[in-house]
C-alpha cells in the first residue's frame, strides 16, 4: 500500500510504502526508521512526508541517527522516559552540523509549518551534532530548545 499526498503549495507528491517491517519513503528506510533496541517500526505516515519533502527541497541526503524508539529505549537513553517525542513516531534527530544545520533550520522555521518542536545540539564533535524536528501538535508548540 502507498499513500500519496499532494502539497498544493508546491505540487509535489510524496510516496509511502506501508511494508510488512514498518514504513519507507524514497529516501528513508524501513531501518533507519525503526527503533534501534527492538526493531519496531510506528514512524508516523505524515511525519514521513515531512521529512521526505524536506530532503527534497534541501536536494542533499539527511542521515538520522533517531527515528522512532519503542518506550523501553527511550526511557534507558532520553529524560523524556517512556513518553518522550520518539515514542510517538512524530520526532527525527538529524546529523548535521555548521552550513548544513542553518539550511535544515531555515526550511524547517520559515518555509514549513509542519514542524512544531526544534531540538539543538550544535556543541562538541561535528559527527555528534543533531537537530532535532517533530511534528507534535499540542498547546506547547511550536517550541524550540537547545540541550
Amino acid at each position: 500500500m502507498a499513500l500519496r499526498e499532494r502539497n498544493y503549495h508546491q505540487s509535489v507528491f510524496v510516496e509511502i510504502k506501508q511494508l510488512k517491517m514498518g514504513i519507507s519513503s524514497a529516501n528513508f528506510s524501513s531501518k533507519e526508521l525503526s527503533c534501534s533496541c527492538c526493531g519496531k517500526n510506528e514512524f508516523n505516515k505524515e511525519t514521513l512526508v515531512a521529512l521526505q519533502r524536506l530532503r527534497d527541497s534541501i536536494g542533499k541526503p539527511i542521515s538520522l541517527s533517531s527515528a522512532y524508539r519503542c518506550p523501553t529505549h527511550n526511557d534507558k537513553i532520553s529524560s523524556t522516559g517512556k513518553d518522550g517525542p520518539h515514542t510517538t513516531g512524530k520526532a527525527v534527530d538529524i546529523v548535521c552540523s555548521g552550513k548544513a544545520a542553518w539550511e535544515l533550520l531555515s526550511y524547517a522555521m520559515i518555509r514549513s509549518k509542519v514542524w512544531k518542536g526544534i531540538g539543538i545540539s550544535q556543541k562538541g564533535e561535528h559527527k555528534s551534532r543533531f537537530i532535532h524536528l517533530d511534528t507534535i501538535d499540542s498547546d506547547m508548540r511550536p517550541w524550540v530548545w537547545s540541550y
